[in-house]
């Protein structure tokens, strides 16, 4: 499960490291004001979409019911059943994509009511609908990435991704050679999205994955129905901090430049959260899955366990890491070109308040597979729901008091409410637990986190407040590298991790 986690996880990364370059780019390319809020409200979309459907989401209910049927009827009737799924799913997505671009007005009314009444709306429908036809090549590259994970083949799945940012970054730098002004930068851009959907596709099907499914049909029989219904609420719940972050945008629109700095600042939340969260999603599912239909009891307790482990043990250090070093972060991506330092200090107030909700997100993310797994997608659903209403009441009055960094704290709010529901369901529904060994290790990640969380706020006052360029990232790489160094000898000297251990457990052969 280890090596699993860790191909996904790496894949991940890259993506996100990416995306960071992708979104830094953005900032110097369009900076914050009302061209980047319509882009940025518009790419919201996109991704809450991207990650609706991808990233371990539809894992949910298509890895559960191919591995079930393929152990009960054979190889062949699991391909069926997938192309069925495959047909069905992008023959749905392509007439959404239709019904879509015709609301779109009304939707980015209701995802930005700020922008009614301004030129801002109109560039927001606009890049909105350039960016539509990705979501007709998401579908069967999320159905393919879904059929390869239930099969352990996790590489390609994970690697994939690259081609969205590797597309949109290309775009960008030829962008900023042209001079292009900023409307018709972004434009360019949102049509960008579209073309780097497809060369995903291309890549899967280029790995001939697309034979897991065939024939390929589109059809709404009781079957599909059946999936259906226990697909969608999945999709939704594995979606919940993006669909916080909506929310937060809904109430940030109001306000000039809110938006952009509530998306740069998740943009770093969403670093450490794919690498834990996606991989979680990912690897749990199939994992829980076959150890829930063999009734083996103790293979669940310990996958379980080892994820919290691995949750807690990632999350922590980067939640304080991402506290104390909020600003000095934000500059060194963000602060060029358009993006001036008091967006900087406003988008470090965010991340600093949105960083509070990261162990609750990755909690979720642990949590959830353990419902997937048994084929309950509603309970998460429901959690999810919660933690929206909860993150909507908080971020209005809190945005109305503390502006972006009151939305920020009502978001991080959000997720703990889900997280706490998972938890309260799960220890009465079938006993959730976790085994000696995590009880003995959770306390000692804890106490290794926060001796580095102080380790990090007594160095921050080291890096001169006005520097800049290499002396900044200089400066920020020593206090990260030092942190890491400690965390990781307080890991090893507290007994919560071997590294000889883990290093012969990733060469012992699978099985």
């Amino acid at each position: 499960m280890i090596r699993s986690f860790l191909t996904v996880s790496t894949g991940t990364l890259a993506s996100r490291l990416l995306g960071f370059a992708r979104d830094s780019l953005i900032a110097t390319l369009l900076g914050t004001g009302a061209v980047a809020d319509a882009f940025l409200a518009a790419f919201q979309l996109v991704n809450v979409v991207r990650r609706l459907l991808s990233e371990g989401a539809l894992n949910a209910a298509l890895v559960p019911a191919w591995l079930g049927l393929r152990a009960r009827d054979g190889d062949e009737a699991a391909s069926a059943f997938a192309g069925r799924v495959l047909g069905t799913v992008s023959a749905a997505l392509i007439a959404a994509s239709i019904v879509i671009a015709l609301l779109m007005p009304f939707i980015i009314k209701v995802i930005a009511p700020g922008f009614i009444g301004s030129d801002t709306l109109d560039l927001a429908v606009t890049n909105a609908r350039l960016m539509l036809p990705y979501l007709a090549f998401a579908g069967p590259v999320t159905v393919l990435m879904g059929l390869l994970n239930a099969q352990g083949r996790f590489a390609l799945t994970a690697f994939s991704p690259l081609l969205f940012n590797i597309a949109l970054i290309a775009t960008i730098a030829a962008l900023l050679l042209w001079h292009t002004d900023a409307t018709s930068a972004a434009w360019a851009l949102a049509a960008t999205v579209g073309i780097a959907g497809l060369l995903q596709l291309l890549m899967l099907v280029s790995q001939r994955s697309a034979r897991l499914a065939t024939p390929l049909r589109v059809t709404f029989d009781r079957e599909m129905r059946g999936f259906f219904a226990k697909a969608i609420p999945g999709m939704i719940a594995s979606s919940g901090p993006q669909w916080l972050m909506v929310a937060g945008a809904i109430i940030a629109s109001a306000t000039p430049s809110a938006v952009s700095w509530l998306y740069f600042a998740n943009r770093l939340i969403e670093l450490p959260l794919g690498i834990v969260g996606v991989a979680m999603g990912t690897v749990l599912v199939p994992e829980l899955t076959r150890a829930s239909a063999a009734g083996d009891r103790d293979a669940t307790v310990h996958a379980e366990s080892r994820a919290l482990e691995l949750a807690a043990g990632l999350a922590l250090p980067a939640t304080l890491g991402l506290i104390v070093l909020a600003e000095p972060i934000v500059r060194l991506l963000f602060e060029h070109g358009a993006f001036s330092a008091s967006d900087s200090a406003a988008t470090a107030q965010a991340l600093m308040c949105l960083a509070l909700g990261l162990p609750a997100h990755v909690l979720i993310k642990a949590l959830s597979p353990a419902f997937y797994a048994r084929s309950d997608t509603v309970t998460p659903l429901l959690a999810t729901l919660k933690g929206f209403v909860v993150a909507v009441a908080l971020a209005f009055l809190l945005g109305h008091w503390f502006g972006a960094t009151g939305i920020a704290a009502g978001i991080a709010a959000g997720a703990w409410s889900s997280a706490a529901s998972l938890l309260r369901k799960g220890a009465t529904e079938f006993g959730f637990s976790v085994d000696e060994a995590a009880r003995r290790r959770l306390p000692r990640i804890v106490l290794a986190a926060l001796a580095m969380g102080a380790l990090l706020w007594l160095t921050s006052g080291l890096a001169p407040v006005d520097s800049h360029g290499f002396v900044h990232l200089l400066a920020l790489a020593i206090q990260i590298a030092a942190g890491i160094a400690v965390y990781g000898l307080l890991v090893q000297t507290l007994g919560v991790a071997s590294w000889r251990e883990a290093v012969n457990a990733l060469k012992r052969p699978a099985g």
